[in-house]
C-alpha cells in the first residue's frame, strides 16, 4: 500500500504543493473578500458602480427592467416605452395635494403599452404590491407602503391618459410631486435620465 504522502514521489512535492495550494486558495479568498469590501463600501456611499447590480448598461435586452415581483409583461411595457421614450409627451400640474398628469404618445402601439403600464402600476400601488424593479427609484417605496391613502382617477381621452392622485398626508402629496418629475424625466430622456437617477 502506498503513503498518500508518496503518491508524488517525495515528500517534499506533496508539502510543496500543499504550500502553493493554500497560497492560492488564500489569494482567490483575499482577492474576493476585498472585492465585496470595495463593492458594499462604495454601495454603501450612495455611489454606483454601473454592472455591480448585474444590470449593466445593456440597453438592448434592459435586464434592469426585470423585478423580483414583475411579470414579463410588466418589464416588456417598460421596454417599449424606454426604447419609443421620443415619442411620448408629458404635462404635469402639480396640485396642493397631489397632481394631475397627461400622458400621451404618438405611437398608437406605443399608447397602449403605456396605458396598460399606468393601469397596471396604479393597481398595484393600491394593492400595496410592490414590483420591485431593478432600476425603480426609492420614491415608489412610500406609495406601495402606503397606497391605501391616495386617492386616484384615470381617463383614457384623446389628448392622452389623464390621471389625477391626491392625498392628505403631506410626505405622500410630496412623493407624488417628485415622482411626477421623476418620471417626467423619463419620457423627455429615456435611460439616461434613469442612470443620473441612480447616480445621485
Amino acid at each position: 500500500m502506498t503513503s498518500p504522502l508518496m503518491k508524488f514521489g517525495k515528500p517534499r512535492t506533496v508539502i510543496a504543493l500543499t504550500v502553493v495550494l493554500a497560497v492560492a486558495v488564500g489569494g482567490i479568498a483575499l482577492w474576493r473578500t476585498n472585492t465585496f469590501y470595495l463593492l458594499s463600501h462604495h454601495m454603501a456611499g450612495g455611489g454606483h458602480m454601473h454592472g455591480a447590480d448585474g444590470t449593466g448598461h445593456d440597453e438592448v435586452n434592459m435586464p434592469g427592467l426585470r423585478g423580483r415581483n414583475a411579470t414579463p409583461e410588466e418589464s416588456n411595457e417598460l421596454a417599449v416605452l424606454f426604447r419609443n421614450f421620443e415619442t411620448i409627451t408629458r404635462e404635469v400640474t402639480n396640485l396642493p395635494n397631489g397632481i394631475t398628469t397627461v400622458t400621451r404618445s404618438s405611437d398608437p402601439e406605443v399608447m397602449d403599452q403605456l396605458v396598460s403600464h399606468v393601469v397596471g402600476m396604479i393597481a398595484r400601488v393600491e394593492n400595496k404590491d410592490d414590483p420591485e424593479i431593478l432600476i425603480q427609484s426609492g420614491t415608489l417605496d412610500i406609495f406601495f407602503a402606503r397606497g391605501d391613502e391616495i386617492d386616484t382617477d384615470i381617463a383614457v381621452t384623446d389628448d392622452g391618459i389623464v390621471v389625477m392622485q391626491t392625498a392628505l398626508d403631506p410626505k405622500l402629496v410630496a412623493a407624488l410631486h417628485e415622482h411626477a418629475a421623476e418620471v417626467t424625466a423619463m419620457s423627455d430622456r429615456g435611460m439616461a435620465a434613469v442612470h443620473e437617477m441612480m447616480m445621485q
